[in-house]
């Protein structure tokens, strides 16, 4: 098994979170996004998996790559960064990782997140992953026949077709056939708005007779802005707040109360203050006099009387409040307020 986890967007919903850091690499309940996309990825398939392609801008930097790597290595695979130059659509960027695309491959855009319980079935051709919305005229859906097999797929539906919305996860039992229905939106120039996208390769392998199905998540949990991030950390921490390591032992906790769920990391100083729930507080974090919950802070930012909820500020803040409002914030690396 390949997996190809296309991540080359530069986040601009997520500034300025994401100036220097990119967006994939923010970190959740104290792992960056895409780690535990990947972990959550090798938990469900039952194949080895041999290379994890990681499709990134060429602006990321090396510091990234190398992490990259070694998030593939702690799950046991090579990992390979690919450079996709110009954002040119989905389709696009999946072929920039063409030499992955072969034998069983799983594909899985890096801006989102999900807690599923399936294990993979790679006896079938494809499967499309998808989540029950409300509104499915904001997504891609797909419409099911009556042995629920899918029977096409919708972009954006007017009229109600389904309520069954892609959420970016694909599982192919042929990365081959794939990789030559991409070529053949680029060598065509088939574009939707610009753009080449999987929806396209996959309607004409639907058409052309390959059958496809799809499986359902738990639930699905978006990295896409500020809010959204944040409100994914607080499900992140309650989903493994009792299978991950939560609280750092180097962490300094004095006269303060830590309401669980909360990720407490590595040579964070708490002094009169209460946290949580819901709070992840990141390697070298300081806090005083303040009453945190729901939110992320950065590693090395220091907070000191002050309320927060729902905030995320970035790496090397220094944020000093003196009055008794709780306030939502959203601060940069090496922003100061005083």
């Amino acid at each position: 098994m390949n997996i190809i986890i296309p991540m080359a967007g530069m986040g601009k919903r997520m500034r300025p979170h994401t100036l220097t850091t990119p967006k994939p690499l923010v970190p959740i309940a104290g792992k960056p996004i895409v780690q535990r996309l990947v972990e959550d990825i090798v938990s469900t398939c039952n194949a080895k998996v041999n290379e994890i392609a990681f499709i990134i801008s060429p602006a990321f930097g090396k510091e990234a790559e190398e992490h990259l790597v070694q998030v593939a290595a702690s799950m046991g695979a090579v990992g390979k960064i690919v450079y996709q130059h110009e954002a040119l659509g989905t389709a696009h960027a999946m072929l920039c990782a063409s030499e992955s695309l072969t034998g069983n491959v799983f594909i899985a855009f890096a801006d989102t997140l999900f807690k599923a319980t399936f294990n993979i079935d790679t006896s079938k051709d494809a499967i499309v992953w998808t989540q029950k919305v409300e509104d499915p005229s904001a997504f891609g859906v797909v419409k099911l026949d009556a042995d629920g097999r899918i029977e096409a797929f919708v972009e954006k539906p007017k009229d109600f077709v389904s309520d069954l919305a892609i959420i970016g996860v694909y599982y192919f039992k042929d990365g081959d056939n794939l990789k030559k229905e991409l070529q053949r939106l680029i060598d065509n120039d088939i574009k939707q708005k610009g753009e080449y996208l999987i929806t396209d390769a996959m309607d004409h392998m639907l058409k052309n007779g390959m059958p496809f199905y799809t499986d359902q998540v738990d639930e699905w949990l978006d990295c896409g802005n500020k809010d959204a991030t944040v409100f994914t950390n607080s499900r992140v921490l309650e989903h493994k707040q009792h299978t991950e390591q939560m609280l750092a032992t180097n962490a300094t906790i004095e006269n303060s109360s830590v309401i669980a769920p909360c990720f407490i990391g590595s040579g964070v100083v708490v002094k009169n203050s209460v946290i949580g729930p819901y709070v992840s507080l990141e390697a070298g974090a300081c806090v005083e006099n303040s009453h945190i919950f729901n939110s992320i802070i950065r590693e090395d930012s220091i907070v000191k009387n002050a309320k927060l909820q729902n905030s995320l500020l970035g790496k090397n803040v220094t944020y000093v409040e003196n009055g008794q409002d709780v306030k939502d914030l959203s601060l940069g690396d090496f922003s100061t307020v005083l």
